[in-house]
C-alpha cells in the first residue's frame, strides 16, 4: 500500500491579531454561503495540489531560499467571483507581493513542481458558495511577516490547514541554528 500524497500550498497566514476581528466582521455580514473557518484564513501564493511525501524536503529547501521582504497589504475590496467565492482583495498591491509570487513560481518550475496556471489574484477567501456579495466596506491592514507551506488535511470537523514549513519575512538571511 502506498503512502497518500500531501495536498500542499504556499500562503501568507492571516495574522492572529486581525484574524478574530476579520472573522467577526465577516460573521456580521448577511452572507448566504459557507464561511471559511477563522483558523484557515490565508492568502494563497501557489497551490501545488497532490505532492508525493518524498518531495516535502525539496519544498522546505525551496521555501528557505525565497526572498523574504516584509510588506503590508490593505484588504479593502469585498467581491464575489462567479464561482461563489466571497473574498477581500487589495486595491493596491505592494511590489514585494508579486515579486515573492514570481520567485516562488520560478523556483517551483525549476524544481519540476506543477502549479495552477491561473494568473495570481491576491485575495482572502471569506466564504464559499455565495450567491451574492453583501454591501459592505472594509479596510483591514495585513502585515505580511511570514511565508508558510501548508498541508490541507480532512478531519472529522472539516478541512484543517497544517503548517509544515514556516519562514519569516524579515529581510534577514535564514540562520541554521
Amino acid at each position: 500500500m502506498s503512502t497518500p500524497p500531501l495536498r500542499l500550498f504556499f500562503a501568507l497566514p492571516c495574522p492572529e491579531d486581525i484574524r478574530a476581528p476579520l472573522a467577526a466582521w465577516r460573521d456580521g455580514l448577511a452572507i448566504d454561503g459557507q464561511p471559511v473557518t477563522a483558523a484557515n484564513l490565508h492568502l494563497t501564493l501557489a497551490f501545488l495540489g497532490a505532492v508525493p511525501r518524498a518531495r516535502k524536503a525539496e519544498l522546505l529547501a525551496l521555501g528557505a531560499g525565497l526572498p523574504r521582504t516584509p510588506f503590508e497589504l490593505f484588504l479593502d475590496r469585498l467581491e464575489r467571483w462567479r464561482n461563489g467565492i466571497l473574498h477581500l482583495a487589495p486595491t493596491n498591491i505592494p511590489p514585494a507581493l508579486p515579486s515573492l509570487v514570481q520567485a516562488l513560481q520560478d523556483a517551483l518550475q525549476v524544481g519540476g513542481f506543477e502549479t495552477e496556471r491561473r494568473p495570481f489574484r491576491p485575495h482572502l477567501t471569506l466564504a464559499r458558495h455565495c450567491r451574492r456579495a453583501p454591501e459592505a466596506t472594509a479596510r483591514f491592514a495585513w502585515p505580511a511577516r511570514e511565508l508558510v507551506l501548508y498541508s490541507s488535511e480532512n478531519g472529522p470537523h472539516g478541512v484543517h490547514y497544517r503548517a509544515i514549513g514556516r519562514w519569516p519575512l524579515d529581510g534577514e538571511p535564514l540562520r541554521n541554528d
